[in-house]
């Protein structure tokens, strides 16, 4: 056994000691895609090349987007040691494309997201799938599906994630009249894993800032059906009629029409808001730090960046007992910050509003807790997950 040790050790040294050459493929390159990629080639030890297309036409980058980056794959003198991709690449297309200089490179497959659980809206008008008219389009689960196969491994984001893609799996494919490949949902379990998104906590430093007068509540997350705006709203419409001080900062990107809820929160809320909109990085991070409070009210998450963003500034997280967000919270404090309804987020808010000093004490205490998500530790366990592809 000691001798298998250090054999296997030693055959390993020349791969630990060596850089792997790594192609970051991102054909939707933007948000949290792209806070990703461009963390994991900032920290890692091995040489990671991206290529990209912009982040825009998201249906067009999983129908073309592997044509596009198998031509400029193919155009490059980079021959990769290994390929890793976002979940907005058709990985059949791309390896057929390349595949006389692919055909043995080891591809990991990251799941941001998918297709086939990702939640729809309730209004056929708004969302991802307005023009099939709220029906989801099967398309692109397919792609999903397909690229798993053609994956070496699959890597999802959260364990809550994966574990609803292999739930939901099988249904989808009962849904085809024969030969329905029930027996590739197994398949799939064996080469998936979890693997958290790094985050870049580095950028976010400059020291807690001085708290307002009154307690600060942020909203950091997209303006889109899926975070649930409705009811982070209705929870501070009562508490502001409870004649509770408090002040709110919407910041959070907006990528099409707004629900229409943010128009009746400007007018009710009026000057408790002290910022409206996309906040540039300097602005934002000054939020972080000043903020009491993050609230998530999310129909979907299937990680949460933004959330891990504002724990790390010491603001305090109220959030659903559901989703990622089980797992980004230590469980000792999930019955202090997790609630199941909103029966349950009311009186956390009202609390959190009102003991700003016990709150603030658990906000340090949660800071330390999720420092560990930070692209200083995360990236070894990227650069491993590399290195064993390589070596197989």
């Amino acid at each position: 056994m000691i001798y298998d040790f250090f054999h296997k050790l030693v055959y390993r040294l020349p791969m630990m000691m060596s850089k792997i050459q790594a192609a970051l493929i991102s054909p939707y390159h933007g948000g949290s895609h792209r806070a990703w990629a461009e963390g994991l080639q900032a920290f890692t030890q091995h040489d990671v090349t991206l290529l990209t297309l912009p982040a825009r036409f998201w249906k067009w980058r999983m129908h073309g987007g592997a044509v596009t980056l198998a031509r400029r794959f193919l155009a490059q003198e980079q021959r990769p040691d290994v390929i890793l991709t976002t979940d907005m690449l058709d990985v059949t297309t791309f390896l057929a494309l390349t595949r006389p200089f692919t055909a043995h490179t080891p591809i990991a497959l990251y799941m941001h997201e998918n297709q086939l659980t990702y939640p729809l809206s309730a209004n056929p008008n708004e969302g991802a799938m307005r023009r099939q008219h709220g029906e989801r389009d099967l398309h692109y689960a397919f792609v999903n599906y397909a690229s798993m196969l053609a994956a070496d491994v699959v890597l999802f984001n959260s364990q809550f994630h994966l574990d609803s893609w292999l739930h939901a799996l099988p249904r989808f494919l009962r849904r085809y009249p024969e030969f329905n490949e029930l027996n590739s949902v197994e398949t799939v379990r064996q080469k998936s894993r979890v693997l958290p998104v790094g985050v870049d906590f580095g950028r976010l430093e400059m020291g807690e800032e001085g708290r307002s007068q009154s307690p600060l509540v942020l909203w950091n997350q997209r303006w889109e059906y899926d975070k649930n705006p409705t009811m982070f709203f209705e929870a501070l419409f009562t508490l502001a009629d409870e004649g509770i001080p408090f002040q709110v900062a919407l910041c959070g990107e907006q990528f099409g029409k707004r629900p229409s809820i943010f128009a009746e929160a400007v007018a009710r809320l009026g000057e408790r808001l002290i910022h409206i909109g996309y906040a540039q990085p300097d602005h934002y991070r000054q939020l972080l730090w000043t903020a009491d409070v993050t609230v998530s009210t999310a129909h979907h998450e299937f990680f949460g960046i933004s959330v891990l963003e504002a724990i790390y500034c010491h603001t305090f997280p109220i959030l659903p007992h559901r989703l990622s967000y089980p797992e980004l919270i230590p469980e000792s404090y999930h019955w202090r910050c997790l609630y199941e309804d909103e029966a349950g987020l009311l009186p956390r808010l009202r609390w959190a509003l009102q003991q700003r000093e016990a709150a603030r004490q658990i906000a340090g205490e949660l800071a330390t807790a999720v420092a560990g998500y930070g692209w200083s530790h995360m990236s070894a366990r990227y650069d491993d997950v590399l290195a064993q592809l390589v070596e197989r």
